[in-house]
């Protein structure tokens, strides 16, 4: 994980242990919170949590 809760692509599949592809997809269809910062994907930490609640329900 990077500065102030940030993770990559590769955070991201490790934290929610799922693959890249899966990542991808879910971006492409927007179905997980993300932004893009210079040409990267990037994904809040405390967002992520709170879309994992939600999906609990």
């Amino acid at each position: 994980m990077i500065n102030g809760g940030l993770m990559t692509i590769e955070d991201l599949a490790d934290y929610l242990k799922v693959t890249r592809r899966t990542i991808y997809e879910w971006i492409k269809h927007n179905k997980i919170p993300a932004v893009k910062l210079v040409g990267q994907w990037r994904f809040k930490k405390d967002k992520i949590d709170a879309w994992l609640e939600l999906k609990s329900y």
